[in-house]
């Protein structure tokens, strides 16, 4: 590996290692020298990507440092190429990166499809979306209930969130509660695996997806692949699904790789409807017309809903987020900031002077946030910063609208209540209706 390319890969745990998996791995003309974490990746001092997942070429396996450390690494490492590997990001931020490679005389690269995408000899479903938050999960559940109702066996298979032991999480099979205790989910990985696995839904994981895909295959008619933030898909889609959000209109034109997955889209769905203005709807249905104009355009509600809604009149409410879509999501309110005002709480109570450790540093590094709790849960540290920020909060009611049941992780000494949030279509066309038209011919 003398006269190989010297390589840092900048990542968050997930496209990175695919990107190293694909492209670089066992490849003579490249030497990854390092991958780089995000800044919401915990746990980044020390760690390494190992041997039996880096290959021959790695004995000692790949180092990890911060994002931070990147024009020093550079330096040290006399890197001649920067391949930036992770979603969700402003143009800006990416550009920012791209200069400071440049300015270390290093080139920078975003891998595309043709180079990482895996092929499968299953049809394949992608359901993606152009920012954190825009409602895959609920949307990959009603994919799953109209193919199982036609007797058809499905498998999803989620985009990596590999934040624990990489040589333990090689390839990862959930089909029970049990499975999540096994694997050491974080919160982040239970919120999109339990809905499918309450469904009867084998779901698929982990870091190596030519393995992963492998083992998909054996189990399944029809492989969905459920994405992470707004990546773009690791397999080549049959049908390519991307959700809109109208509360963020014109962000399908700003993020990367959102519009990467916007301009690929077969089917749109602009999600959220039911809460969002008119004006902001038209914004992205004009977008997608103007840039995806192949895509069927569908219009869907997310809806809510609160099992006893008349408990939260005139309470003075804890507000418990999804995490990504708060941090990295951008967004400063969810479900549950909907669900208090349309059902009359007497006050929004801050949790920010009671935060306590990684909570408060999200806090500090997301300050959009506001008066809301984000359910980070990526480490056992901030479990425990979490439940006990939510029991010294001084409220009535504390209302979780995070995918799962955050009281079966927790402890939470407050009265509770769950909002949940689901697809619906929004009048015609439908996506059972559109769905099926597409997978005509791929299906019997």
């Amino acid at each position: 590996m003398n006269m190989a390319k010297k390589v840092i890969i900048m990542g968050g745990a997930g496209r990175d290692f695919h990107n190293f998996n694909v492209y670089f791995k066992d490849n003579p003309h490249y030497e990854v020298v390092a991958f780089t974490a995000a800044p919401q990746i915990p746990g980044v001092e020390g760690r390494f990507y190992p041997t039996e997942l880096a290959g021959k070429l790695y004995p000692t396996g790949i180092p990890i440092y911060f994002e931070t450390e990147l024009a020093s690494l550079i330096r040290r490492h006399t890197v001649e190429l920067v391949a930036f590997s992770y979603s969700d990001v402003p143009y800006s931020e990416v550009m920012h990166q791209a200069s400071i490679a440049m300015a270390e005389d290093a080139d920078f690269i975003m891998l595309g499809a043709k180079s990482t995408m895996l092929k499968s000899a299953k049809p394949v479903i992608a359901v993606c979306a152009v920012r954190t938050g825009c409602g895959k999960s609920q949307t990959t559940r009603k994919i799953c209930e109209i193919l199982m109702a036609r007797g058809k066996r499905v498998v999803v298979v989620r985009h990596p969130m590999a934040y624990g032991d990489l040589g333990k999480q090689v390839v990862q099979r959930f089909s029970s509660y049990d499975d999540f205790a096994r694997h050491r989910c974080s919160i982040e990985e239970r919120e999109e695996y339990e809905h499918l696995v309450d469904l009867g839904i084998l779901v698929f994981a982990g870091v190596d997806y030519q393995k992963i895909l492998q083992e998909a295959e054996r189990e399944a008619d029809i492989i969905i692949w459920d994405g992470g933030n707004n990546d773009i898909p690791f397999f080549l889609p049959d049908i390519h699904i991307v959700l809109f959000d109208p509360h963020r209109p014109g962000h399908e034109l700003l993020y990367y790789p959102g519009e990467t997955n916007m301009l690929m889209a077969d089917i749109a769905i602009i999600n959220k409807v039911n809460t969002a203005v008119p004006e902001q709807i038209e914004q992205v249905r004009h977008n997608i017309e103007l840039h995806a104009p192949q895509a069927q355009i569908i219009l869907a509600d997310s809806k809510i809903t609160v099992s006893e809604e008349g408990l939260i009149k005139n309470k003075r409410v804890l507000v418990v987020e999804d995490g990504p879509t708060l941090t990295h999501g951008g967004m400063s309110y969810g479900a549950g900031m909907i669900a208090a005002e349309m059902y009359g709480a007497a006050e929004i109570v801050d949790p920010r002077p009671y935060s306590v450790g990684t909570l408060r540093e999200t806090y500090e590094k997301y300050p959009h946030i506001g008066p809301l709790l984000p359910a980070m849960g990526y480490s056992p540290a901030q479990i425990a910063d979490l439940e006990k920020t939510i029991n010294s909060v001084a409220c009535d009611l504390v209302l979780l609208a995070t995918p799962i049941r955050l009281d079966r992780l927790l402890s939470i000494n407050r009265p509770l209540l769950q909002v949940s949030y689901d697809y619906s279509d929004h009048g015609q066309p439908d996506l059972e209706s559109i769905l099926l038209s597409f997978l005509a011919g791929l299906i019997t």
